[in-house]
């Protein structure tokens, strides 16, 4: 497939921003050596987490150069590649290869309204356009489509994608997915999005994990990753309970937008911990209330993540 293996923990990363909006790279370098150096092993840069649909074609390449250049070959990088056709999906996925992307991930198609064939070969035509690895990032809450398990197994067949990140939420689908991809003799590197049972997705055959919260506590991931790959689900179960405990800080923020409140609240726990220097947040959404931060840096203590 390429010179990398895909498993374990690969978070995607945050987009560190400066007050006046700009990415902060100081930040991006910290925020990589941060992850690195908690063992995860790979880094998905601009998904929904890095706030990939909010920054210009420009910026995101500029961050996957930025992050493949402090990555310096450790770990593999998959970038994500969004937007409306599958043409402009080539487009920006061969400049974030140019830039040092090991791989690319895409949604199904954006805006338009497409049946399942069609769908599939939205993800050839890619393919065809791009010469790493590909994965499908099945996402329906933003796409408004559910890429179903036969469709990614056939893809996967074919030698059009490597792997799926499942964001759907919809464990029975994932558990179909894990199912056909066994029985078709394993085309795909298949990794859930669903951050609070990367435990029980470990148990049933997941090759990885790809969770938000991993920017503020990424130890605790690989913690988890590495007991669950050891057979000791004690310890894997434990680790997960810690994990969602220190998740409640993306349901304190009320009133606001499922992109303020998530990823304001890593970017919150992230600056406590002095990963990034500032919580800021991509126009047109708006960082955090100071009630809010405090009670958001509260859980964080109380859990022993800040002092």
């Amino acid at each position: 497939m390429s010179k990398h293996v895909y498993h374990g923990i690969v978070p995607p990363v945050v987009t560190p921003l400066n007050a006046d909006g700009t990415v902060n790279f100081d930040d991006l370098t910290n925020l990589v050596e941060y992850l690195i150096a908690s063992g995860v092993h790979g880094l998905f840069a601009l998904g929904s987490t890095g706030q990939v649909c909010y920054l210009s074609e420009e910026d995101r390449v500029a961050i996957v150069r930025h992050i493949a250049k402090v990555n310096a070959g450790r770990v593999p990088i998959i970038a994500g590649a969004m937007e409306v056709s599958p043409q402009t999906v080539i487009r920006t996925a061969n400049k974030m290869i140019e830039a040092g992307a090991d791989s690319i991930v895409t949604t199904a198609p954006m805006y338009t309204i497409n049946d399942e064939a069609e769908v599939a070969d939205h993800f050839r035509i890619i393919k065809a356009g791009i010469s790493v690895p590909l994965f499908a990032y099945d996402i329906p809450v933003r796409v408004h489509k559910k890429l179903s398990p036969k469709l990614l197994v056939q893809l996967g067949k074919e030698g059009v994608i490597a792997g799926v990140k499942d964001s759907s939420g919809d464990d029975v689908s994932f558990r179909r997915l894990l199912a056909y991809n066994e029985a078709a003799g394993k085309p795909l590197v298949l990794f859930t999005g669903h951050e609070m049972v990367v435990d029980a997705m470990a148990l049933i055959g997941a090759d990885g994990a790809v969770p938000g919260a991993a920017n503020y506590e990424a130890a605790a991931y690989v913690r988890l990753w590495d007991a669950a790959k050891a057979g000791d689900y004690a310890t894997a179960v434990k680790e997960q309970k810690f994990i969602n405990d220190l998740f409640e800080v993306v349901f304190v923020p009320a009133g606001r937008s499922g992109d303020a409140t998530g990823v304001g609240a890593f970017k919150v726990v992230m600056a406590a911990r002095g990963i990034i220097s500032s919580a800021t947040m991509t126009a047109p959404l708006k960082g955090l209330d100071a009630e809010t931060t405090a009670k958001i840096e509260k859980i964080a203590r109380d859990l022993g993540v800040i002092s």
